[in-house]
């Protein structure tokens, strides 16, 4: 049984994969210049905060009482200014009358800026960062009068599946919501969990993974509506993400895997699936040839930049469609895609070049939950595993023998810390 020295050697080797599929995402493309200043406000008195989360939010002048809400998540390495100017949800909210959120991660929870969508002190309905978002949105329903039936979320990678989170966690509160390569909600407990999750072609059973989120609360329906998209050539979140996402809100409505009806918008695929009502309850957009990112279309609305990526379709304008957000103006947008197919963004051939460890080498390929169950290890082996894989000096045998008046879990935590790994 492999010891903790090589299970957390495996963890760095995960990390820097995806460490170098986020530089290889971003690194074609440079930060929009912004020709404005930040179009949002920060709030910062909006409850106990125990994720310990910042609230920005925008409000259009002249809003009508009882306007939608979005809450809008964004990515590793992002800020909420980063990810309103690349999906432009800010303009649109101009353009319909709404009020966006935009929750915001800190570096002292995560060196990335990450969401932490698979910690389960954070994606437990009434604590952690689910929490304090809940409470971002109890606050700008009591300042804005918002219209408490329109609340939505959306968000893009890690964003994507905090996400998933709010929906599973608070599926009364929003009316729908929209995942932008993200991963569904439960399939991992941990670090590793999740880089396993992002790269793993495996995943639980539909009725697993609908259980997930039928586990996160008391609510029993109605289930909010759920838009779906994921580039093709993703490789810092398999693609495989969408179709586990599409599985688990698949049996939470009861739907049947087969889509009711399937579209072309040049490369690009919609999938629908109706109820027995025909009223749409999902719909997933497969994005041809593109990487890691929001498809967007600079022609209707955003930016592009880091993980802004022009596909010819907004993901943004098709999204607040999809919700019922954009009024009469839907009309003035063609539904095909503005870009040539040739042009769109995708995964630079360098990536799969730089001599990574084939992904499937890493993963193990058998056992579902392959860290649950092993035996206990000495405490100094796991303490000097621990500072190894971290690239930390690893303590002498005294200073190891003094550390049994120290608990270990703690040590370990500092070292996986210490190496990025987690907060």
């Amino acid at each position: 049984m492999p010891g903790i020295g090589s299970t957390l050697s495996r963890l760095r080797t995960l990390r820097d994969l995806f460490e170098r599929g986020l530089k290889a995402a971003s690194g074609k493309y440079q930060p929009a210049a912004s020709a404005r200043p930040t179009r949002l406000r920060e709030i910062k008195d909006f409850g106990r905060n125990p994720g310990d989360l910042r609230m920005h939010v925008y409000v259009p002048d002249g809003l009508d009482p009882s306007s939608p809400l979005v809450v809008a998540l964004h990515g590793c390495t992002q800020t909420a200014e980063v990810y309103d100017r690349g999906t432009g949800w800010s303009d649109l909210a101009d353009r319909h009358g709404f009020i966006v959120i935009f929750p915001e991660q800190q570096p002292a929870n995560n060196p990335k800026n990450c969401f932490s969508w698979f910690l389960p002190g954070d994606i437990t309905r009434d604590s952690g960062e689910a929490l304090s978002i809940r409470q971002m949105i109890a606050k700008a329903e009591d300042t804005f009068a918002i219209d408490r039936s329109r609340v939505f979320v959306t968000g893009l990678s890690a964003g994507g599946a905090m996400a998933c989170v709010m929906l599973a966690t608070y599926p009364e509160i929003f009316a729908g919501g929209a995942i932008i390569a993200g991963l569904p909600y439960g399939v991992a407990s941990s670090v590793q969990e999740a880089f396993e999750a992002m790269f793993n072609e495996r995943a639980p059973s539909s009725r697993a993974l609908g259980g997930h989120v039928r586990a996160a609360s008391s609510h029993r329906g109605p289930w909010p509506k759920v838009s779906v998209w994921h580039g093709t050539a993703d490789t810092v979140v398999r693609p495989s993400n969408a179709d586990h996402i599409i599985r688990q809100w698949l049996d939470v409505h009861k739907l049947p895997e087969r889509a009711s009806s399937e579209e072309q918008f040049g490369r690009h695929t919609r999938r629908v699936w109706t109820d027995a009502s025909g009223n749409t309850r999902l719909e997933a957009y497969s994005i041809a040839g593109m990487a890691h990112g929001v498809p967007i279309a600079t022609a209707d609305v955003g930016a592009t930049g880091p993980f802004f990526l022009e596909a010819g379709l907004s993901s943004t304008f098709h999204i607040a469609r999809f919700w019922g957000l954009e009024g009469d103006e839907a009309r003035r947008f063609a539904m095909q895609p503005r870009t040539d197919p040739a042009q769109i963004a995708t995964s630079p051939p360098e990536f799969a070049a730089q001599g990574a460890t084939p992904i499937d080498d890493i993963l193990p390929q058998n056992d579902d939950r392959p860290w649950a169950g092993r035996p206990a290890l000495d405490p100094n082996t796991a303490i000097a595993g621990a500072f190894k894989a971290a690239g930390l000096p690893v303590p002498s045998d005294t200073q190891q023998r003094n550390s049994r008046m120290v608990d270990p879990g703690g040590i370990i935590a500092s070292a996986l810390k210490a190496a990025g790994l987690t907060r």
